[in-house]
């Protein structure tokens, strides 16, 4: 568990440089260990691009077990600290799912309010006390996890509302309260919205980004000097990179 620790703590202290700390999101070893030798201090591992990897389908088409077995190969493939996708959590309790993710290596998780075994988007107070129950679970195993408290407000597709944007705020901050580390609106929708967001919360916030086109709320560039304390990939840069080995095979079709 030392090792585990040292690594959580150096995840979180990379969450407060000062700077935006880009987390390039990969799905096996290889892509790992490529992101590293580009020089990333720290990676992510999306639900998404590793469904993908192992033929099986997001929204937890995967089972906790699958998952973890995909991060544990991740984590045992690098020397850096790992932050994983866990969607909803799996319907798993708190204490379980943070006592399996340690074991696997990793020392961040992604939660996200969309329960997609129900097809809801959990209560703001519900989702809160899940947050607050994993971040409880890390603390007395004396870890400490980064927990990235994720909102789908933004998606529209298990749940609409009048005010987004509001409903996002709100669901950020309680996320924050409960002891979120990290928070995540999903597609945020402009750079407006981003900086309305960034005023709300006080803590670092997560954006997902194209590693070419930027995210629609802005460039890289214009990510940074909003304010972003954070950058992932989701699946754009397993998307970018099917595109590119479309390219190099097709001549020999």
């Amino acid at each position: 568990m030392s090792d585990v620790a040292t690594r959580a703590h150096e995840l979180l202290r990379l969450h407060h440089t000062g700077e935006t700390l880009v987390l390039p999101t990969v799905w096996d070893a290889w892509s790992a260990e490529a992101v590293v030798a580009a020089g990333f201090p720290a990676l992510s591992v999306g639900s998404h691009p590793l469904a993908d990897a192992r033929g099986q389908q997001d929204n937890e088409g995967m089972t906790l077990a699958d998952a973890l077995d995909g991060v544990r190969r991740i984590t045992g493939a690098v020397d850096v600290p790992v932050t994983a996708d866990m969607e909803s959590g799996y319907d798993t309790p708190a204490a379980e799912l943070v006592e399996r993710v340690l074991e696997a290596g990793a020392v961040g998780i992604n939660i996200e309010d969309t329960v997609h075994s129900e097809g809801r988007l959990r209560e703001v107070a519900e989702h809160a006390d899940y947050i607050g129950a994993l971040r409880q679970a890390a603390d007395a195993a004396g870890v400490e996890l980064v927990i990235n408290g994720r909102t789908d407000a933004f998606l529209g597709k298990v749940a609409t509302f009048e005010g987004p944007t509001a409903e996002a705020v709100r669901r950020l901050r309680a996320c924050e309260e409960a002891g979120a580390r990290c928070v995540y609106p999903v597609r945020v929708p402009d750079m407006a919205t981003l900086r309305t967001l960034l005023a709300e919360v006080s803590g670092p916030l997560n954006v997902t980004a194209h590693p070419v086109d930027g995210a629609p709320s802005g460039s890289l560039a214009e990510l940074r000097e909003a304010g972003v304390g954070r950058i992932t990939f989701g699946p754009l840069l397993m998307t970018a990179l099917t595109g590119a080995l479309t390219d190099l095979v097709t001549p020999w079709g």
